[in-house]
């Protein structure tokens, strides 16, 4: 009798541990298909799209920039860089090489240069959005220079959202983690030139820029926001506002093809503790031209950037 008391005991010992596995297998079958970015039907490109971005040279603007930095405002120049390329899909990285694997993306180069007093930043941030719009932004990285040190930021669009960081400041050192997928303020800047109608609107979660969240030394993560499109005359102003990051983004654009950007503002507290202050960043637009800038490397050259008032 104690034997079948411990045979039965046994038996049912093992159905719990089974049930708890299949639980186990079925919660995280589930977190995976919620990490897994459901992919929209492919959106066919216009002939004016077309002709505009795969003429063989890409979009350079210049804006005179007013950056928020250590509670004050700083001059500097920003410069947003679009072009089309191919990109591999496994590897994430230019494609050398035509091949009918590859994604047709849509890169945006932003850059940001000021000084702070007797030292100075750099800032650059890559987007690469597929020309389809129908997915997320397949890579995203950031990094930033200045005298103290640098910091680097990347993103990787695969099964979840793979990221790395880089920095020399203490609590933010080496760190590799997952996010599930959501907006990507850095991809917004690309999906106006393809589809502002298209935007998000309304309450949304959105992981707001690298740029942004290295500089405040912000957790990288999804934060809730307000996003809204307004139709002014002849452009529009997309804005996003964060309620929990006291920010506010505001952008400028076009109303029609090729939606040009002609401006962005950004307003959060600048500085720390008792000496933070609400203060606005100002970028606009100065110039623009058309060119194949990668083959533009001569001292001849120099006189493009004077074009661009750079």
């Amino acid at each position: 009798m104690k034997k079948l008391i411990l045979v039965f005991g046994v038996l049912g010992l093992l159905v719990i541990i089974a049930c708890s596995d299949v639980k186990a297998d079925e919660s995280s079958k589930t977190d995976k298909k919620n990490s897994i970015e459901d992919i929209e039907p492919t959106k066919e490109l216009s002939e004016d799209f077309k002709k505009y971005w795969y003429s063989g040279e890409a979009e350079i603007t210049s804006y005179q920039l007013e950056q928020a930095r250590y509670g004050q405002i700083r001059q500097g120049k920003a410069v947003l860089i679009y072009v089309t390329e191919d990109f591999l899909k496994k590897e994430q990285v230019k494609a050398d090489r035509q091949n009918k694997d590859n994604i047709p993306v849509l890169k945006l180069n932003a850059t940001k240069n000021f000084n702070t007093g007797i030292y100075p930043y750099s800032i650059m941030q890559s987007t690469f959005y597929p020309v389809t719009d129908n997915q997320h932004a397949i890579k995203v990285s950031s990094s930033i220079q200045e005298w103290c040190g640098h910091v680097y930021a990347q993103l990787n669009n695969r099964e979840q959202f793979e990221i790395m960081s880089h920095s020399y400041f203490e609590g933010e050192a080496d760190q590799d983690f997952t996010l599930n997928k959501a907006i990507l303020e850095n991809e917004l800047w690309i999906k106006i030139r393809i589809n502002p109608d298209d935007l998000p609107r309304g309450n949304i979660k959105i992981i707001p820029a690298f740029e942004y969240l290295r500089l405040r030394h912000k957790e990288i993560k999804a934060y809730s926001a307000k996003a809204s499109l307004e139709k002014q005359n002849d452009s529009s102003v997309y804005t996003l506002e964060y309620p929990e990051l006291n920010r506010t983004i505001r952008i400028t654009f076009d109303y029609s093809f090729p939606y040009e950007i002609q401006g962005w503002t950004e307003t959060f507290k600048s500085g720390f503790g008792s000496n933070a202050n609400e203060l606005t960043t100002k970028a606009t637009k100065m110039k623009q031209i058309k060119s194949a800038y990668w083959n533009k490397n001569s001292n001849a050259d120099e006189d493009l950037r004077g074009e661009l008032g750079l």
